[in-house]
């Protein structure tokens, strides 16, 4: 059965599209955004070198492995982090976070010689009028500072990703005196950033198109554009997806949406939806492990309703909902349980359709659930289970329903 015949997408009826075939980049930045949440714990490096083996498993392309003029201790993480991705010949690419000066660019080169390895350094600054008023900075001193740091990086034989923070509440003037003025300096790379969760998908899409057409493109140089956006307004993936629609090339995010405040874009969502678009097309079984070792190492949860890894995600106790997925399993067709009542299909990121029994549940969960685990019933059993469902004010557990199955008479 071609299971596209049974959908119809609005989501490709009009509007900007990405074209399909197109690369889209992720940069991954949960191991430093993400441990800027003041409910993280700082991981061991045993467990950020774990991470980051599940980065380079999921195909992401580069990685924030820190700020090293943050201390002694980010920075030996951040050269042991490159001296592994050296090591064990990983293609995910390192960059860097720095403040626009050199005293945060240097440990920057001095790893990237030790460890042998092309690290990028993230230069940021402030640039919208609110921060400047709050740190009385004219335009033409964050436009010196942006010249002194990145000719400062060039000349130490680092490529320069230049970032100005807050970008999509700073005037069209100053985002191009200043993304110009990085260029002219020897950047390669520029990030536009929804730093304090402000943006719309339209005002993502107008940033990035302003900046390839105004300014990207009139400098005749190649340069890759990133999207940086955080989820204040619940936007995050949305704005992301607009950014690429617009011409963006790269996209920063962090595993369970960590980061300051509520957070930067969740990267296991990005992966979700480029894989559904057709933009990417990779093995993502071990997304949940990648979320689950990130959840552990920094001592945070993940809500039972996060979208794909969520422990409900791919669950359901009601009766009217179980019965159709169950009669999709009936007819030997996997896909189609997957996608009758779910916009996600579980089976691309390695997991499944769970049908539990709770108090909305009907006969179907019942008799599925014991099926499913090889479980000898007869209509009496079903009865006993189901009655003590509709009773509950929740799902019974495993040990609750098995305790409801009488035992089987020895011969």
């Amino acid at each position: 059965m071609n299971h596209d015949d049974l959908i119809y997408d609005w989501n490709t009826v009009s509007g900007p599209e990405i074209p399909p075939g197109r690369r889209v980049m992720l940069d991954d930045e949960t191991l430093r955004d993400g441990l800027q949440n003041p409910s993280v714990r700082d991981p061991s490096i045993d467990d950020k070198l774990r991470i980051l083996h599940l980065m380079e498993a999921l195909g992401i392309d580069s990685v924030n492995i820190g700020l090293p003029g943050a201390g002694p201790r980010v920075a030996a993480d951040v050269e042991a982090l490159a001296r592994e991705i050296v090591r064990a010949r990983m293609k995910i690419r390192p960059n860097c976070a720095a403040r626009t000066h050199e005293n945060d660019i240097r440990p920057i080169a001095e790893i990237s010689q030790r460890a042998g390895i092309a690290i990028e350094a993230a230069t940021f600054l402030g640039s919208s009028p609110v921060r400047c008023l709050a740190e009385d900075w004219t335009v033409d001193h964050i436009a010196q500072l942006t010249e002194k740091a990145v000719k400062f990086a060039i000349a130490e034989g680092l490529p320069v990703m230049y970032v100005t923070e807050d970008t999509v509440r700073t005037g069209r003037e100053v985002v191009k005196r200043l993304y110009t003025t990085a260029i002219e300096c020897g950047a390669r790379a520029i990030v536009l950033c929804d730093t304090v969760g402000h943006a719309t998908p339209r005002g993502a899409y107008s940033l990035v198109r302003f900046v390839i057409d105004e300014i990207v493109k009139p400098s005749g140089a190649t340069i890759r554009v990133d999207w940086h956006g955080h989820c204040d307004r619940g936007l995050a993936v949305a704005n992301s997806i607009a950014a690429l629609a617009a011409g963006a090339d790269q996209i920063h995010a962090a595993a369970n949406s960590l980061g300051e405040r509520v957070g930067n874009t969740p990267m296991e969502l990005m992966l979700v939806n480029l894989r559904l678009m057709g933009l990417i097309d990779r093995d993502l079984s071990r997304l949940k492990e990648y979320c689950e070792t990130v959840a552990a190492a920094t001592g945070t949860t993940i809500p039972p309703n996060s979208p794909v890894i969520g422990r409900d995600a791919f669950r359901t106790a009601t009766g009217v909902h179980a019965a159709a997925i169950i009669k999709a399993f009936k007819k030997g067709d996997a896909l189609l349980a997957n996608l009758v009542y779910s916009g996600v299909p579980a089976h691309l990121f390695g997991l499944e359709q769970i049908i539990d029994v709770g108090p909305m549940s009907g006969r179907s969960n019942v008799i599925f659930w014991l099926q499913q685990r090889g479980l000898s019933f007869n209509d009496e059993t079903v009865d006993r289970i189901l009655s003590c469902a509709k009773q509950s004010s929740r799902t019974l557990t495993e040990k609750e329903i098995l305790a409801l199955i009488p035992a089987p008479h020895p011969n």
